[in-house]
């Protein structure tokens, strides 16, 4: 059975671990994801879609700042003739139920596709922001831990 002293050191250590190991995960996540939406304003097929639905989700609350993020749900059918709906984050606030408006899809995954019209700077800039923050939070985890085994 470990002694205080020696679950202290294990939790030391894998606390920073896991944070870290959830910063390089979501680092690759962010640049996969940004990878695709390139790949797609660049080469990817495009189709009409119609918007089927809006809706907000908020996240915080009780306390803490809420934040509302708009949603839209939309529905596209490829050149194959395949029907296809996805939800999409942060879209066009003037885009309703009913409207139609251009998709683009990659033909091997046209259920990654997006309504959201070419940026890439901001793109760029969104995803560098992202990395850098969870860049800095796990070589925080990591100087800590390190830190923390010279103190002992």
């Amino acid at each position: 059975m470990p002694t205080q002293g020696g679950l202290m050191d294990v939790l030391l250590y894998l606390v920073p671990g896991v944070i870290t190991a959830a910063c390089v995960l979501g680092g690759v996540q962010v640049i996969r994801r940004a990878l695709r939406t390139s790949r797609m304003w660049a080469r990817g097929l495009t189709a009409e879609a119609r918007c089927l639905n809006t809706y907000t989700r908020t996240s915080g609350g009780n306390g803490t700042a809420a934040h509302s993020t708009l949603h839209h749900v939309y529905e596209f059918t490829t050149r194959e003739g395949e029907r296809f709906r996805f939800d999409e984050a942060g879209g066009d606030s003037t885009v309703v139920a009913g409207d139609h408006l251009v998709v683009r899809y990659l033909p091997e995954r046209p259920q990654s596709a997006t309504a959201l019209q070419p940026a890439r700077g901001r793109l760029i800039l969104g995803t560098a922001v992202l990395v850098a923050f969870l860049a800095v939070v796990g070589t925080g985890c990591v100087l800590f831990a390190v830190s923390a085994r010279s103190a002992l």
